[in-house]
């Protein structure tokens, strides 16, 4: 009898590693399957997606104006519709890369990464060491609004599948073209207005402006409290980048550009060594750049515009109003990009475009990944993906006679910008709004609306044609990147900081470019140019 009851034992055992147990995938990672509990309580359609809630863990960046994600609106509806709890941790998303990697490299997993942005060095390692799970098999059996997605666009599942096959990650994408050039450049027309000169055409006429700004009290309280430029160091839609073009030669955030075919390095070209002496000697020399440039956050910045006095003279940020308050944006002007002192005149175009290509990933901690992929599903229909990259509807939308979603006023003393960092994840979070879905699915933000008008008229004409385009790349190419460039690229920022700031590049020019080859510079291009290389002949093939 005893050895009957441990035949017996042994039965059950084995049949509950059939039924809650892993089994291999094609990564060799181990996929989680459905406990017997589970089913009963598992809708794989329809809503509720569990009948009894279920928690999970999600660790997410947020704005700096977000409130907890658990807090936001759109939230509660969905644990609503669902009975699925998401335990949040938000980091602020200045830290987040930083306590992303400890939280990887500690093994302390939550279930899944939400608005993850997941690089592709991380997606591919981490898929392939089994740290986060392969999503494919899943989006087939438990994500329709996915599936749907991929069938309209499939240049979207293409761009999102890593070499090896796989998807890791979850697009993140609004397919709007504004983020071709994200620095807009802003001057005070009042103050201009003010001291008889017109808007500036050319960098010199731009530097005499800042001066006499710096010099001539324009906001009449007799202090000189006034801001001449002031910007953000190395920051998205914040930098002085754009600028560098009125030397021949736009710069970006990744000093990377595209001309003929052929990538440049930006950081190492006469043009960019001409740009750091002239905004050394003309501007900081003078006083004329804010030095809280290079070290302000992005509240600091945001409230410099909204001093009691008016004090900010120029800046760089993509939406007047954020910076300034909707009540003084009548004084600031865009400025289109300026002639430099040997004719030039361009913009760059930003690179990558396309789908985010890790916004959501989950890791092998998940007892529930068919759960989690319903629940993220759910963000993924076109209407909901539209209110968590904007604000739910009845805050931020309406929806009008054709089922639109329609904007509602913003409420008052607040841009669109900060309303939208507290009441949505945002344009990082999962959710894809196609170029199909402005007009039909849901109305461009007036906002967004004006930037492409913007675009249109002030930057356009003058934009770079190429651009560096997003490539996923070979696991042993993206091994080299990640070697070489974060160190090389952090020694360029703050190598430009300190040029700009205390001068000397004539001096230090050779000594600074000698350094970037023996970073490994020349090796990094060559990785870049094969990629764009092997990225264009596949266009060319198709």
């Amino acid at each position: 009898m005893k050895s009957l009851f441990k035949k017996a034992g042994i039965l059950v055992l084995a049949g509950a590693f059939v039924l809650s147990g892993c089994s291999e995938n094609g990564n060799g990672s181990k996929k989680q399957e459905s406990s017997p509990v589970q089913d009963t309580n598992f809708n794989k359609t329809g809503l509720p997606i569990v009948n009894n809630t279920v928690t999970l863990r999600m660790v997410s960046p947020k704005a700096a104006l977000a409130p907890e994600f658990s807090e936001m609106e759109i939230f509660k509806r969905l644990e609503k519709e669902t009975n699925i709890k998401i335990k949040w941790e938000n980091i602020p998303d200045t830290d987040y890369a930083e306590k992303k990697n400890l939280l990887l490299a500690s093994g302390d997993l939550p279930d899944a990464f939400y608005a993850a942005g997941f690089t592709d060095y991380e997606l591919i390692n981490y898929g392939k060491d089994g740290t986060i799970i392969p999503l494919e098999d899943l989006i087939d059996q438990y994500a329709p609004n996915l599936k749907a997605l991929f069938e309209r666009r499939p240049d979207i599942k293409s761009s999102i599948t890593a070499p090896d096959g796989h998807i890791y990650g979850l697009p993140s994408w609004e397919d709007n073209n504004l983020g071709t050039n994200p620095f807009f450049h802003v001057i005070n027309k009042s103050w201009l207005d003010k001291l008889g000169l017109k808007v500036p055409q050319t960098l010199d006429e731009y530097t005499e402006a800042l001066l006499a700004f710096k010099t001539q009290d324009p906001n009449g309280n007799g202090k000189q409290d006034e801001i001449p430029l002031s910007f953000m160091h190395m920051q998205w839609c914040m930098d002085i980048a754009g600028i560098f073009g009125a030397f021949g030669l736009p710069d970006n955030l990744e000093h990377r550009v595209v001309r003929d075919g052929k990538v440049i390095f930006t950081a190492n070209q006469p043009e960019y060594k001409e740009a750091l002496k002239y905004f050394h000697e003309k501007w900081y020399k003078q006083g004329l750049i804010d030095p809280e440039s290079f070290t302000q956050d992005a509240a600091q910045y945001l409230a410099k515009g909204k001093t009691t006095d008016e004090t900010l003279g120029s800046y760089i940020w993509w939406e007047i109003d954020e910076v300034v308050g909707t009540e003084r944006s009548k004084d600031y002007v865009l400025l289109s990009p300026l002639k430099g002192p040997n004719g030039g005149q361009t913009i760059g175009r930003a690179n990558g475009g396309g789908p985010g290509r890790g916004a959501f990933v989950i890791t092998k901690e998940n007892k529930n990944p068919e759960i989690t992929m319903r629940w993220i599903d759910q963000q993924y229909e076109p209407y909901m993906a539209a209110q968590i990259h904007w604000g739910p509807l009845d805050v931020v939308f309406e929806k009008d006679e054709s089922g639109k979603l329609v904007n509602l006023p913003v409420p008052d003393g607040i841009s669109a910008g900060e309303f939208r960092q507290k009441v949505a994840p945002g344009s990082g979070g999962p959710g894809v709004i196609t170029f199909e879905d402005f007009g039909k699915i849901v109305d461009m933000e007036p906002r967004a609306q004006q930037r492409a008008k913007d675009l249109e008229q002030y930057y356009n004409p003058y934009m770079e044609k190429e651009n560096y385009p997003s490539i996923f790349f070979e696991p042993e190419e993206l091994d080299k990147i990640n070697k070489i460039e974060p160190e090389l690229i952090k020694y360029v920022n703050t190598q430009r900081a300190k040029f700009i700031v205390d001068g000397g590049v004539n001096e230090q020019w050779d000594n600074y470019v000698k350094t970037l080859e023996k970073m490994g510079l020349n090796d990094l291009m060559e990785i870049y140019q094969t990629g764009l290389d092997r990225y264009n002949a596949n266009l060319n093939n198709h």
